[in-house]
């Protein structure tokens, strides 16, 4: 996954406003990388970008070497589906389906038949420490374990990517630290590709790689702990 040149501007005439200014990021396989930056740095928007939710206004964005600025709206929305898994701050689950049936609905969207799809929910609920809460719904859940089916979710259907924007953000520490090193378990034992946007500095230097941006631009980018000490951010 790769930007060139990557631009986004919103409005148009006397009111546009860029909010990305020709970036250029490489997402290696297998990297867990986390995006910094203040308050309106555009980090939100490069994740959004990354994951095809929205398409930039100049330069490309490449996944799987696929430019998603030339798709179709649903050849876009096939790419997300079996590409790019989703962790948001809030974890968007169906309050009336259990936590397994959540976890299969990306799969169920894409065809597989629902005993499979709920065979491999429970797998995945099962390695994220979730077994025997199959059955149960959300509202039955504490929030740290919502966020674990997320992310059971967003690895349904084997994505190239897993983005996450703020994932750890509505979590207490103890159950932020706890996303974080099933992240990187992820990582480490499936060689699964993370890329998380994130403000606490200590669970970014837990990441491979840090990319910072500031007023829509990357000031810097390179090994998590380096990047840090440089931006003087206690870790």
């Amino acid at each position: 996954m790769e930007t060139r040149a990557l631009r986004r501007t919103l409005g148009s005439g006397e009111n546009a406003l860029e909010i990305l200014h020709g970036l250029d990021v490489v997402i290696q396989p297998g990297e867990f990388c986390s995006i910094m930056g203040p308050s309106g740095s555009g980090k939100s928007t490069l994740m959004y970008l990354l994951g095809a939710l929205d398409r930039p206004t100049g330069g490309q964005v490449l996944i799987d070497g696929i430019d998603t600025k030339a798709l179709s709206e649903a050849a876009l929305a096939d790419v997300r589906n079996r590409k790019i898994g989703f962790v948001f701050q809030f974890h968007y689950l169906m309050p009336e389906f259990t936590a397994e049936e959540n976890v299969a609905l990306p799969m169920r969207k894409l065809g597989l038949a629902r005993r499979p799809a709920l065979e491999r929910a429970r797998e995945l609920l099962g390695l994220l420490g979730l077994a025997g809460k199959e059955g149960r719904l959300p509202g039955r859940l504490s929030g740290g374990e919502q966020q674990r089916v997320a992310i059971a979710r967003s690895l349904a259907n084997r994505p190239l990517v897993v983005l996450g924007d703020e994932p750890t953000g509505n979590l207490d520490t103890k159950n932020g630290e706890l996303v974080f090193a099933l992240f990187e378990r992820l990582v480490r034992e499936q060689g699964q590709t993370i890329v998380v946007v994130t403000h606490d500095p200590r669970l970014a230097a837990r990441t491979d790689r840090v990319v910072r941006l500031q007023d829509g631009k990357v000031v810097d980018d390179g090994p998590a702990r380096a990047v840090l000490a440089r931006a003087g951010e206690r870790s």
